[in-house]
């Protein structure tokens, strides 16, 4: 079949996914003819799977040794260098995280068109499936008809009419003559190929596919939201700075990272086997029905060509001659026989409803086992598993790597947030709840304002007769009035921290007053202010 022209040309992806190395797990060469019931051919693809593992591993324990390193490194006891370090850390966090973000997005994006091109691919492939099964059902309806009504409808009215024209014998041999043309047609009826003897029902071939696909389309979708909520809380996590959150999406990102991995053999191996399968599809096909179906039918199917002669053309050029001769006796009888034997037009009727039936017949039969609509499947068939569903697993394989490298990312980068805000957390246990710069101290300030400083400043205003009846300390902290000093010690409860002696009587508040000192002081009366003067004016 030299000089047959090939209809079908498969995609540049598919010859560079067929060139894959083909290595069985002995790590021998094997052949890359798509065999699929062969031992070797079944772990080359096998292989495939066990090359993702094997990257799966490698990742895994890159990260192992990533958070090991991370969790032994120690703290710089330099405060400058500890700063920079944590401002390094804060920005390094940051990036990963947008980093992981994007690639991400960019990821799940790939991931859903992946599945649709995918989806569609399988889609044309069942439907083209469907149409094929029903043309050859259709033949094998039409052939198992038309025989059925040769062999006891026609059968039972030539028996009758042999009896009512048993004295004319011209007659007679007008019916035997008939007869022989009626088993001439289901001769070369039987000599069809029996379709529904292949060993493949296309329907169940069909809904097999559709079942697969519906799960593994809803397989791949909850993958992709699940990984676009993984990313979206773990952003969460580092936003609210969630230590639980963030425990808990590092879990989840391993598991989806292991997911990930583990889809993309299953992928791969798909999309090389596939591959295979489409470099010559031909060939399996005609391993596939070979005994059932002669080498020249697939050709006229798979092929069409106009050079190829239909392989049916002989059978029912012979059927539609065997049929218009007997027409032709048929409407003779009824001519010249029905006048001398008027009760068998009713039988000579009928034989013509037959014959009308079985070339209406004919012409069916003609236009479905003609190579177009068929061949017109086939390449359906093949344009939606090579082309779109081969392409669709390509863009899901770059949706894995994708995920890979985010979840990678964002599982290095959440051990230095989770520790950046341990380290946080600790120092403000650390600080001093006197501190007035310790937030702490200020909610607690702000809360007990009225209670704790009002009452000392009434406490001492009830009991202070004069600046005279206070007694003076035995080594006086400045040049300050001692007065002046003792007032404020007192006014503010006595507690030496929140004084700063030097700028005393000078009109300018120290600089270590509180919210709380200044809350005080604003809450005096005319008299008091007078009493005290400016020393704690701001």
């Amino acid at each position: 079949m030299s000089s047959s022209r090939v209809d079908y040309i498969a995609p540049w992806w598919i010859y560079w996914l067929h060139n894959f190395p083909h290595v069985n797990l002995r790590l021998q060469p094997v052949d890359n003819s798509f065999e699929p019931e062969d031992g070797d051919y079944q772990q080359s693809l096998l292989f495939l799977g066990c090359v993702a593992a094997t990257a799966l591993g490698v990742n895994l324990l890159c990260l192992a040794v990533y958070l090991s390193c991370l969790c032994c490194r120690r703290k710089d006891d330099d405060d400058g260098v500890e700063a920079d370090g944590k401002k390094n850390t804060s920005r390094c966090v940051t990036w990963a995280a947008v980093s992981a973000g994007l690639v991400t997005c960019v990821a799940v994006g790939v991931g859903f068109y992946g599945n649709s091109e995918t989806n569609d691919g399988v889609y044309q492939l069942t439907y083209s499936l469907y149409n094929a099964n029903n043309t050859l059902s259709g033949v094998d309806s039409l052939v198992s008809t038309t025989m059925g009504n040769m062999k006891s409808g026609l059968h039972q009215h030539l028996a009758r009419l042999d009896e009512i024209f048993a004295t004319r014998g011209d007659y007679v041999q007008t019916l035997q003559f008939m007869q022989k043309m009626a088993n001439n047609v289901i001769e070369q009826l039987v000599g069809l190929p029996d379709w529904a003897q292949a060993d493949m029902d296309l329907a169940s071939v069909a809904k097999m596919a559709a079942d697969m696909e519906y799960y593994r389309w809803l397989a791949y979708l909850l993958l992709l939201i699940l990984d676009l909520i993984i990313c979206l809380l773990a952003c969460l996590g580092l936003a609210k700075r969630s230590r639980w959150l963030l425990t808990t999406m590092m879990l989840c990102g391993v598991l989806t990272l292991i997911l990930s991995w583990a889809s993309l053999g299953a992928q791969m191996a798909a999309a090389v086997g596939t591959s295979d399968f489409c470099v010559a599809p031909d060939k399996f096909i005609l391993s596939q029905i070979k005994g059932v179906v002669g080498t020249d039918i697939v050709h006229y199917y798979v092929y069409c060509n106009q050079t190829l002669s239909n392989p049916y053309q002989q059978p029912l050029t012979l059927f539609q001659r065997s049929l218009t001769t007997m027409q032709i006796q048929i409407q003779s009888l009824l001519l010249f026989a029905v006048p001398l034997f008027p009760t068998a037009e009713r039988d000579l009727v009928g034989i013509q409803h037959v014959l009308n039936s079985s070339e209406a017949s004919l012409h069916q039969l003609t236009a479905l086992l003609d190579c177009r609509g068929l061949n017109k499947d086939y390449l359906d068939a093949m344009v939606g598993v090579c082309y779109d569903g081969v392409e669709g697993v390509l863009y899901l394989c770059l949706f894995s790597i994708l995920a890979a490298c985010a979840f990678t990312i964002m599982l290095c980068a959440i051990p230095k947030a989770w520790r950046q805000i341990a380290n946080r957390s600790q120092d403000y246990d650390d600080m001093d709840e006197e501190d007035p710069f310790n937030p702490r101290r200020n909610r607690m300030g702000s809360q007990n304002q009225n209670h704790s400083t009002l009452p000392s400043f009434c406490s001492y205003s009830s009991s202070m007769g004069s600046h005279d009846s206070l007694q003076p300390p035995v080594v006086p902290l400045s040049g300050a009035p001692v007065g002046d000093y003792m007032n404020q010690t007192a006014l503010f409860g006595g507690n030496p921290r929140f004084e700063n002696v030097p700028l005393i009587g000078r009109g300018s508040p120290p600089p270590s007053y509180s919210p709380s000192m200044r809350a005080t002081y604003l809450s005096m009366t005319e008299e008091q202010r007078r009493h005290f003067g400016n020393d704690f004016q701001a």
